[in-house]
């Protein structure tokens, strides 16, 4: 290489001319001096010669030690750099493309040892691998534990393009020419520091007493006193133990502040306070049962108090004897396992028929809308709506999309009987056509926004009205001005007989309406053997009186021989999982094959032994379950597990994108889970 192929670059180059550039510059003052005074511009000009003797040397003599200077000190600086690297007091490594070490410091083998034979850190850190490497320029941040030590692991990815052609000793492909690059930081101590914080956080809860007014009733006077005592102290022992606070606020209504870490113990041992209230027992006929509302992960108290609120009324929406916890991050349920005891008072409904006609007379028009597929539950519910709308004077519409064979004889009826509007039934498109801002929507027999007939008509009504039987889960249908949900009826027809006693004085229903309310309320209790109560007969009493005839409904859902051996095959074909549940699938080649899988769900029950029953069945495309049980088991909270919801014993889920085989797999792994968590 010659001496002048070496030159300097960048400020150094620049710095090195700046005696040149001051030559030039006095050249030209030293000119300008010969207008002004000859002698004196002679005398500077042999100064400037001098000058210019003394840089030139200096620049050509000097340009050379400065270059082996630089060299010098990049060497230096080099190894220093390389020092520096292999003290770094925290790990680093350097690595190919698949995760092969290449290069590591001191720190790594002190941490990870020096294991030579290791070439590859997936070895030591299985999560260490190639699929989290970054692809690009951008770095990579994760966190991984080894050794029982915490390390926040930063990746870089490394450009070398052209190391191969300068390197003589390694070879790498041209498209492979990078490095990845991770140094580890310990933040064991940082962890355990932010779980301690976290722990120490405080949570606002609302514990209420379901029946107050029931166990009170139930135990003498002078014994009162006492029972509430023990209740208290039950209460407070549970929470004074757990370093919380308790606050008596009514007397059926306690405030509570708890750490976090007291949340995770109550966790642990899934809230023992609903259980231990109900061994409270000094004469008392019935047992005291307790609702948990708990606010989770909030910034502020205010919004844990809020988020408590939001619990303590899901709870008790879902027919209260469990814990419910609300954090920015979703729901979680505990308890629940048994049905509430119904209240015989109607209070609550008169109330409601009271505000429901208030609402109605005020709107121009009115859309009553079930569930997706319809059953006579859904369908009779939305024609009591449709009378106590038409007795008001008001136009009213059912939001009907698909007729089922389980509806299809009721649907008949209605649509062949004169008494009723061409109109009467709409699809949801056409329901969309005809909704306004004065349009009221009663939604009945679901609180599911994406389980209605219609959910965009929900988005374009601001006055929505809500009566179901289910019991609520986290997705519910937001800022309806009237909630009636009672899940402890038997069906959402019984609840519109008794509002419809009380919406419109003296009403006298069409005996066609009393078919369809008295059918919902007949396939709903399974010929009332289940879930029936005194209101629920009451109920049955009123639709007699109005025409139901309880001959022609039972002729109406008759099954035909092709229905009635598919459900008997589902029935022979069904499986015992472990030993206890009943799991089938249902042929889905068959009209209404979903109402046949729930009629072949309550047919499993009558066999000894079995205490919950599963029967799934493959239509349009997804798999619909069915499950059903007597008193032994919940089957809401199974098929919440699952995506689905319902009652304790009559629920339902559906599946997408997968095949029978699959959803049943999934149903015996919640299955599983849940047994060993002790939820069942």
């Amino acid at each position: 290489m010659k001496k002048r192929d070496v030159r300097l670059k960048g400020q150094l180059k620049m710095y090195m001319r700046w005696p040149i550039i001051m030559t030039v510059l006095l050249i030209a003052m030293n000119i300008w001096m010969y207008e002004v005074d000859r002698k004196a511009a002679g005398m500077m000009a042999v100064f400037i010669i001098i000058y210019a003797v003394i840089v030139g040397i200096l620049y050509f003599h000097n340009r050379s030690l400065i270059l082996a200077d630089m060299i010098q000190f990049s060497t230096q600086y080099k190894g220093i750099q390389n020092t520096l690297l292999r003290e770094l007091a925290i790990p680093y490594v350097v690595m190919m493309e698949d995760g092969r070490i290449v290069w590591k410091n001191d720190r790594f083998e002190e941490v990870f040892g020096d294991k030579r034979r290791e070439r590859y850190l997936s070895k030591l850190i299985p999560d260490m691998n190639r699929s989290v490497f970054p692809k690009s320029d951008e770095n990579v941040e994760l966190e991984v534990r080894y050794k029982e030590r915490d390390y926040q692991v930063h990746l870089s990815r490394v450009s070398m393009e052209g190391f191969s052609e300068a390197e003589e000793v390694l070879h790498i492909p041209r498209e492979k020419e990078f490095f990845i690059v991770a140094y580890m930081t310990d933040v064991t101590e940082l962890n355990a520091n932010l779980r301690e914080i976290e722990n120490q956080r405080m949570i606002a809860g609302l514990i209420y007493i379901d029946n107050y007014d029931e166990i009170m009733e139930s135990v003498e006077e002078v014994r009162q006193s006492l029972l509430v005592a023990l209740i208290d102290r039950k209460i407070n022992k549970y929470i004074n133990d757990a370093d919380g606070i308790v606050k008596k606020m009514e007397k059926d209504k306690y405030f509570v502040v708890i750490k976090k870490e007291a949340y995770l113990k109550f966790e642990a041992d899934r809230f023992a306070l609903l259980e231990e209230v109900k061994q409270v027992n000094i004469g008392n006929a019935r047992s005291a049962t307790l609702s948990i509302g708990l606010g989770l992960n909030s910034t502020t108290y205010a919004q844990s108090y809020n988020y408590a609120r939001v619990a303590i009324d899901l709870a008790l929406a879902r027919g209260g004897d469990q814990a419910v916890v609300k954090d920015c991050h979703g729901i979680k349920y505990f308890g629940g396992k048994k049905e509430q005891t119904s209240r015989n008072t109607r209070v609550k409904a008169r109330v409601k028929a009271e505000a429901l006609r208030e609402f109605i007379i005020v709107k121009d028009q009115i859309f009553v809308m079930g569930h997706k597929l319809a059953d006579a539950d859904s369908l009779g519910a939305c024609m009591g709506i449709y009378r106590a709308a038409r007795e008001l004077g008001k136009k009213a519409h059912v939001v009907l999309d698909e007729i089922s064979n389980s509806i299809r004889p009721l649907y008949d009826e209605i649509i062949d009987s004169s008494a009723y509007e061409s109109d009467i039934f709409l699809t949801p498109e056409r329901a969309l056509e005809r909704a306004n801002e004065n349009s009221m929507v009663v939604v009945v027999d679901t609180n599911k926004p994406q389980m209605t007939e219609c959910p965009e008509l929900l988005k374009q009504s601001k006055t929505i009205a809500v009566l179901d039987h289910h019991r609520q889960g986290s997705m519910i249908i937001e800022n309806a001005v009237l909630s009636y949900v009672e899940p402890y009826s038997s069906s959402t027809c019984e609840m519109v007989a008794e509002v419809l006693q009380y919406i419109v004085d003296d009403l006298r229903i069409p005996s066609v309406e009393a078919d369809c309310l008295y059918a919902g309320i007949m396939i709903d209790t399974r010929n009332f053997m289940n879930r029936t109560g005194v209101r629920t007969f009451e109920a049955a009493a009123y639709l007699r009186r109005c025409g139901a005839d309880i001959t022609r409904v039972r002729k109406m859902f008759r099954d035909d021989m092709d229905s009635y051996r598919a459900k008997a095959e589902a029935v022979r074909m069904a499986e015992v999982y472990r030993s206890e549940y009943a799991i089938a699938e249902c042929p889905g080649d068959i009209e209404s094959p979903t109402v046949l899988g729930a009629q072949a769900a309550n047919e499993l029950l009558d066999i000894s032994g079995i205490k919950a029953s599963f029967v799934l069945t493959a239509y349009s495309g997804r798999i619909f379950m069915s499950a059903r049980s007597i008193d032994e088991v919940n089957v809401q909270i199974i098929a919440e597990k699952l995506g689905g919801g319902g009652h304790i014993n009559a629920a339902g889920a559906q599946f997408d994108n997968i095949d029978v085989q699959e959803a049943i797999r999934r149903l015996k792994s919640t299955i599983d889970q849940m047994i060993e968590a002790g939820d069942i």
